[in-house]
This record gives structure tokens, sequence and C-alpha cells, in this order.
């Protein structure tokens, strides 16, 4: 999952639903596993698939006219519980960005921690975005990390969207917080050479 990212294009996945809580993005009953392999095929598990484990007919992540590396979702996504496996799903099924208008906090760190990177558009552009995407499933969007600019290809209209400077950094040179600790590992020795 440790990836450099640095610009994206791609069409994307909608999910016009909102207060999407970490329940929904991966049910309880997958929480015992402490491995992140596999639980990209757990995403939306009970929105995605029967009882019989059959697939929903009409679900989204089962049309085959969307896909993409971006998922577009409506506000509060994340919200409910702090589980870190939400995350690996959504990583672990190939998407690299998500957009919403709003995350639930401890989701957003989450999916930053994981290499995926939540991008807060207003509410206009998210109902542009999803304007765009039903009226054609090839949109395309460009994410652009170094500019801090995420733009609707079919219209031209972009926005500038927030990301803390550290993790902006981890992610564009594909480090988790321990690889960063190890990439100054020499200056932390040196601080504690000089003050302890």
């Amino acid at each position: 999952m440790k990836q450099k990212f640095d610009v994206l294009t791609s069409t994307c996945v909608p999910l016009p639903l909102e207060n999407i809580d970490t329940d929904q993005i991966i049910p309880a009953r997958f929480l015992k596993a402490t491995d992140k392999e596999g639980f990209g095929k757990k995403l939306f598990y009970d929105w995605r698939y029967n009882k019989d484990g059959t697939p929903v007919e009409g679900f989204v992540l089962n049309d085959p006219a969307y896909s993409g590396e971006i998922l577009v979702a409506g506000k509060n996504f994340g919200s409910g519980s702090s589980r870190e496996h939400a995350a690996w799903a959504i990583a672990g099924y190939g998407f690299r960005v998500v957009i919403s208008s709003f995350f639930a906090d401890i989701h957003k760190n989450n999916e930053l921690n994981n290499f995926v990177l939540p991008i807060v558009v207003s509410e206009s552009f998210l109902e542009e975005l999803f304007s765009s995407i039903f009226s054609d499933t090839q949109t395309r969007v460009c994410v652009d990390l170094p500019r801090q600019t995420v733009s609707n290809l079919s219209t031209g209209r972009s926005e500038h969207f927030d990301i803390n400077g550290y993790k902006k950094h981890c992610l564009m040179n594909g480090l988790d917080d321990i690889d960063y600790l190890l990439q100054n590992k020499e200056k932390i020795e040196q601080w504690e050479q000089h003050n302890l």
C-alpha cells in the first residue's frame, strides 16, 4: 500500500450517500483480522452482497460502468467507530483518493496513515462532480497533491484543498510514520546527544 503520491488523474466511483459510517464501510464481524490483506474484498460488504454472497445488482461497486482510483462520497464520510480497518478496506480495494464535503476526523487520519488521500471540497463542487460522473461515467478528475488542487476535467472547475504539511510530505515520499522517523534517525540522535 505504500506508494508515492504526486498527481493522479482517474475516473471515479460515485457513492452519493451522506453519513456513511465505518460499520457500513467495513462491517464489525470482519474486525477480528489484524492483517491488512483481503480487506478490499470486504469494502461495503453488506451493500455489495446479498446474504447468499451474490452481488447486489445496482450497487455502484458491482456496476462495471464505474471504475477508478477515486471514490466520491456524500457528506460526513467515515463517522462512527474509529476502526482503522475501514481505511484498510478503502486502500485494499484500490482507492487512492476519497472526495467528500466532510470527513470524520479519526477516519480522515486513518486514511492518510494508509496512503489514501481524503479531500474536502465544497458542497457545490461535490454536487457538480456527482452530476458530471452520472452524466458521463468516464468523467476524469485530476488530483494534484503538490499544488493541493482537485479538478473536474469535464467542467474545468478546480478547488484547493487543505492537508497537514507532515502528512503531505509522507504521502509524496511514500513514508509512514516509522519510515519518517528512520529517515531522520541521525538528526534525532544528534539532538539527543546535545540535549540529554
